[in-house]
């Protein structure tokens, strides 16, 4: 069974969750630095912009040649990467997730895909962080598209650290690879060992038995560590998984995980149709039946520009609707008659 839980009435909402006292740190630098570092190292490797403004004075030494701006030309730019990739090359494109996945989809599905051709598109301003630049830059779809495209590998970090690392090691990923990051500098994440981390395995943050949390990228997985420590107070083990990859999904680790709990719930900064939810859905229902809870944007278009925490007013705030859906599905679950109520926490 799947389904979405939508948010309690405001007066029956507990606090949002807490801010994390951890470091700062910026996805998109990350990539940036990690990047520059590798072009002077592996001729293959190009990095194609769109006018971002990301690498402005920076210095790629012997790889400057190697780095190509081809202005707001999406479109454009995902060609000469089909191109450069034809040839043997190794490019990666800096891009925003709104035009990878919706205004140039037909060059990614085309020109890349098609022909799976080694391109990694690289692509900030994910989800809801681009709320300042109003709802055209809202990119609530992209997981959903990317991952359904054959041979495309999908990559969601949840952080800065792990992003240096899951980008290094899609260097030997066959195909192309979509990553989504960040736009602003977001915490990095308390509970994750990057040095552990291996594309297309999901990271265990916290064991448990009674509910799975799924999350992925900064603020979905921050608000599942944040509803495992509430239903804690509740004498609930929540297990929490940090499926960085959604495509391919790691289905021995998310099968005996959701066969061990009597519930799943799901977290992303992603309309809650087609995105990591689905991909969870989809695996369960099909091998352990387990009840499935998504948590993500409901479905319906962000019409309001703001600030992140403006819009998770809006929207529902994720910390509360994880711990709401993981309640609402063991009650079922377990047919308790007890109310249901929120933690405050």
């Amino acid at each position: 069974m799947v389904r979405h839980t939508p948010p309690p009435p405001a007066e029956q909402r507990s606090p949002a969750a807490p801010a994390v006292d951890a470091p700062l740190a910026s996805s998109r630098r990350a990539y940036r630095d990690l990047l520059v570092g590798l072009l002077r190292q592996d001729e293959r490797l190009y990095c194609l912009d769109t006018d971002t403004g990301l690498f402005a004075g920076v210095d790629f030494g012997v790889a400057a040649k190697r780095y190509i701006n081809l202005g707001i030309a999406a479109h454009n730019l995902l060609g000469v990467a089909a191109g450069l990739a034809a040839a043997g090359k190794r490019p990666f494109v800096h891009i925003m997730a709104a035009s990878a996945s919706t205004r140039a989809l037909e060059a990614v599905k085309l020109d890349i895909a098609s022909n799976n051709l080694p391109v990694r598109m690289v692509a900030t301003h994910g989800g809801l962080p681009t709320g300042h630049l109003a709802p055209t830059h809202y990119a609530l779809e992209d997981l959903a598209i990317m991952r359904t495209l054959p041979a495309m590998t999908v990559v969601v970090p949840a952080d800065a650290a792990a992003t240096r690392e899951l980008v290094s090691q899609s260097l030997d990923a066959a195909g192309p690879v979509y990553v989504r990051l960040e736009r602003r500098d977001t915490p990095l994440l308390p509970a994750s060992n990057p040095a552990e981390l291996r594309l297309g395995v999901p990271e265990r943050l916290r064991r448990g038995d009674d509910v799975l949390i799924v999350a992925c990228g900064p603020y979905p997985v921050l608000a599942a560590l944040h509803a495992h420590d509430c239903l804690a107070q509740l004498d609930i083990s929540a297990e929490v998984l940090n499926v960085h990859t959604i495509k391919p999904i790691h289905t021995p680790t998310l099968v005996e995980a959701a066969t061990r709990c009597d519930a799943v719930v799901t977290v992303e900064d992603h309309w809650v149709t087609g995105g990591l939810g689905a991909a969870v859905a989809e695996t369960v229902s099909e091998l352990c039946h387990t009840m499935v809870i998504r948590v993500g944007v409901p479905r319906t278009f962000a019409k309001a520009a703001g600030a992140r925490e403006t819009l998770l007013r809006l929207y529902g705030d994720p910390g509360e609707e994880v711990v709401v859906g993981a309640l609402a599905a063991l009650d079922e679950v377990r047919n308790r008659r007890t109310p249901l109520r929120l933690v405050d926490c």
